[in-house]
């Protein structure tokens, strides 16, 4: 059996998260490879929103199993929280939710570091959601971190200790005002929450469910342009967001992996710093933002909109090896009566559909435009009843990319996914 891998085409914000709930009945094992409480999987159903962060997105499906691996970072005061919330809905994960021991911690000084460090950067800031996550990757590849399995060894406040008193050190370059006891106390009890799950040898464990045959979807945080090597650096994540983190977050060789689900909103949105070369600062993109409910999943942030970015789309297919796209929010484009696709950039006077180095660099979208479908689309359940102008649009994104696009999303429930034939 292979792994199969859903991950984003864009700047994250794609509606991964409802995407994996949908497709769960579909897999036995569900498992984040990376990335850790930046990340915002919003789940509506029954009525009920909840917003996952830390684990995976199919905790909501009985009979899935949920993994935590080795590539992800743990904040334990945002999964205890997250834990919480859960159990009020009468879900009780214990037993379906499993931790690679080999997965790093967030302590409270790595969220203080990142805080600092943004600070101190001013005008140049890279709009971190300052949950500590790049401090923490920063400590594993420096061979400092603190990880799950360490949570039971003896020594485990002494390790604590030792790597809080080095990061102290550190925070003394910086004129910023901290007192860690505000997180110390909500810490130590997440750890005991932490405790209550099973910890596991992630990537023995996810080996052997593939070797018995049952069927595990990768589930990552983020969005391609996002990742720290092919993203538009320094305004990115601090791992692989991309499909080869899959390999190296859990632990399973490149020809174990199947179908790649790449997903993408029918138009661009992005969190915080950083080039978007189709953003739209005017009427139109801050409509965008408004029928499509554009804030941050995880920091409540405004999203920045703009049209939908095919040099963008193609080069994350060509990273990822992506085999099928999913389009979501759909739905929102309804609202207008043309809407535009970029098809190449305009750099220096050469048109190109290439990104440059430096992505930064002044960037002339070129634009096709298209009608619109300007009916509600909301409650259409079968393929036969899109609009031809939302079909038209599926098939030149498809004529574009040469990827068959199998899902289009026309709301935010479950129930509201449209399988394309």
């Amino acid at each position: 059996m292979k792994a199969d891998v859903l991950l984003g085409l864009q700047w994250g914000d794609e509606g991964k998260g409802k995407l994996v709930d949908v497709l769960t009945p579909k897999y036995d094992v569900i498992a984040r490879f990376q990335g850790g409480p930046n990340a915002g999987h919003t789940l509506e159903f029954n009525n009920n929103k909840h917003i996952s962060h830390n684990i995976p997105s199919g905790v909501f499906r009985e009979h899935s199993i949920n993994v935590i691996g080795n590539g992800v970072v743990l904040d334990p005061i945002s999964f205890k929280a997250e834990i919480d919330d859960i159990n009020k809905l009468g879900v009780d994960l214990k037993g379906r939710l499993m931790i690679s021991r080999k997965a790093h911690l967030i302590m409270p000084t790595h969220r203080i570091l990142d805080a600092a460090s943004e600070s101190a950067k001013g005008q140049t800031k890279i709009g971190s959601t300052l949950r500590g996550i790049g401090p923490t990757y920063m400590d594993k590849t420096g061979r400092n971190g603190l990880r799950i399995g360490d949570i039971i060894s003896h020594d485990f406040l002494e390790k604590y200790n030792f790597l809080t008193k080095k990061h102290q050190e550190i925070l003394k370059q910086y004129s910023f005002d901290y007192d860690i006891r505000e997180y110390e106390k909500g810490w130590f009890e997440g750890i005991d929450t932490i405790k209550k799950f099973d910890f596991v040898n992630s990537e023995y464990l996810i080996n052997r469910y593939l070797q018995e045959g049952k069927s595990l979807l990768a589930e990552g945080a983020q969005g391609t342009m996002l990742d720290i090597d092919f993203g538009s650096y320094p305004f990115v994540t601090s791992s692989n967001t991309i499909c080869a983190g899959a390999c190296t977050g859990l632990g399973i060789s490149p020809a174990k992996i199947g179908e790649v689900l790449g997903v993408f909103k029918a138009y661009c949105t992005r969190v915080g710093g950083g080039p978007f070369p189709t953003e739209l600062n005017n009427e139109t993109g801050e409509l965008l933002r408004q029928y499509g409910g554009e804030y941050g999943a995880t920091t409540g942030r405004p999203r920045r909109c703009g049209w939908l970015d095919l040099p963008i789309l193609k080069y994350s297919i060509m990273l990822n090896g992506a085999t099928r796209l999913m389009m979501t929010k759909a739905d929102v484009l309804s609202h207008f009566d043309t809407i535009k696709v970029c098809t190449a950039y305009k750099i220096n006077g050469k048109i190109t559909d290439e990104l440059p180095f430096d992505i930064q660099t002044e960037i002339e979208p070129v634009y096709t435009e298209m009608k619109s479908w300007k009916t509600d689309i909301t409650n259409i359940r079968s393929e036969a009843d899109l609009p031809s102008e939302l079909r038209e649009y599926v098939i030149f994104i498809e004529d574009q990319t040469g990827v068959p696009v199998k899902i289009v999303g026309v709301g935010a429930e479950r129930e509201q996914f449209i399988e394309l034939n």
